[in-house]
């Protein structure tokens, strides 16, 4: 599309290059120098907004990251053009006092620093607009590319060479997505289908009391952890699957979602404003932390296979219909020329620079983490 975008990033990985040239983007790996809550900060951040007048556009993401909360500080004073992308209000790996607090007070200003403010759903955006975010909101579907997230292809072999209905819970494993909960009512599902199979996708700091517990009910044949799959196998994982389970207290609107229905894959979800009314278009919902409701819901869908295929169908033609990526990709970046060019301060050249710091949700993201 003729502009010159920069992302930068946070790894660990010593053996990846600090720079990488991709398609249609330089990728730059900056080593974390503070985390706290699980939430890096690194030095590099000021460094290149030191250099954003090179650049037309600052696209941050999420207000729960240090550096979006720096950058948003920092384009007030400089007045580069900002776009700030909202990926939920709530943080799943602090206490929810603390998440609240922060969304308040940093958050809140995060938000109202920016000149556009991308929302996944109209929901989200008037909750927004009640915590007294004044800024310019544009809602744009988050996207997904329908050429790779698609029903036919490849299966993944560690779910297929396992007989009986396949459940996958894909995300990182942290409280506020609950894969307790989904442990927990799986239980049950067992006695009803003993046949039944529950796959973790995905890793994280509760990896180990979730082994402890599948350990002590003697359960190790029926639930297995993948760990974090590399994404170009993620559409693999999803066809494998009968029903993707999402049990989170909080979401905006995750992209595992959408590519599970992509790939025909029904979905039981927790009940969640943002994605309520997709979902119970493809699947189903239940309320937030009833295991019960979660285990009745899991054992009548995979009980009736016919509804399923329904549902997994209904979900495919969704996404093809108002979750095409390319839609997606138009969108922002006409948004994204707007705040640019109505900038007196900004040189009207086509280039643009995306600071984007990735959300951590296991293994359903191609970025680093």
């Amino acid at each position: 599309m003729g502009h010159d975008v920069t992302v930068l990033t946070v790894s660990n990985d010593q053996s990846k290059p600090q720079t990488e040239q991709r398609a249609g983007y330089t990728l730059v790996r900056l080593s974390p120098r503070i985390e706290l809550f699980g939430n890096a900060l690194f030095a590099g951040t000021v460094k290149y907004l030191r250099n954003a007048r090179e650049y037309d556009v600052v696209h941050a993401h999420s207000h729960l990251f240090f550096s979006s909360n720096l950058t948003a500080a920092y384009s007030r004073v400089t007045d580069i053009p900002l776009a700030v992308t909202c990926h939920g209000l709530m943080s799943q790996r602090v206490p929810e006092w603390f998440s609240r607090f922060h969304l308040n007070t940093v958050g809140r200003f995060t938000y109202n620093a920016a000149d556009v403010l991308f929302s996944y759903t109209a929901p989200e955006r008037e909750r927004l607009r009640d915590l007294g975010v004044f800024s310019d909101i544009r809602v744009i579907h988050n996207g997904i590319d329908v050429d790779r997230f698609t029903p036919v292809g490849a299966t993944y072999d560690r779910i297929t060479d396992a007989t009986g209905p396949a459940v996958v819970f894909v995300g990182r494993l942290v409280e506020g997505k609950r894969p307790r909960d989904v442990l927990k009512a799986f239980q049950t599902v067992q006695n009803n289908i003993p046949e039944a199979k529950l796959f973790f996708c995905g890793d994280g700091p509760l990896r180990d009391k979730l082994e402890q517990i599948v350990e002590r009910e003697n359960m190790r044949e029926s639930i297995r952890f993948l760990e974090r799959v590399p994404y170009q196998e993620m559409p693999a994982v999803y066809r494998a699957a009968d029903l993707f389970v999402l049990a989170s207290r909080t979401e905006g609107f995750p992209r595992s979602v959408m590519e599970s229905m992509a790939c025909a894959t029904p979905i039981l979800s927790t009940r969640l404003e943002q994605t309520e009314q997709v979902i119970e278009q493809a699947g189903r919902t239940v309320p937030v932390g009833d295991t019960t409701a979660l285990a009745d819901a899991m054992s009548s869908m995979l009980d009736d296979r016919a509804a399923l295929r329904k549902l997994g169908q209904a979900g495919r033609e969704i996404v093809m219909r108002e979750y095409d990526w390319s839609e997606t990709v138009e969108q922002t970046t006409q948004t994204l020329g707007t705040i640019s060019t109505s900038t007196p301060s900004q040189q009207q050249v086509d280039s643009g620079q995306a600071e984007e710091q990735v959300i951590p949700a296991g293994s359903n993201t191609e970025h680093e983490q």
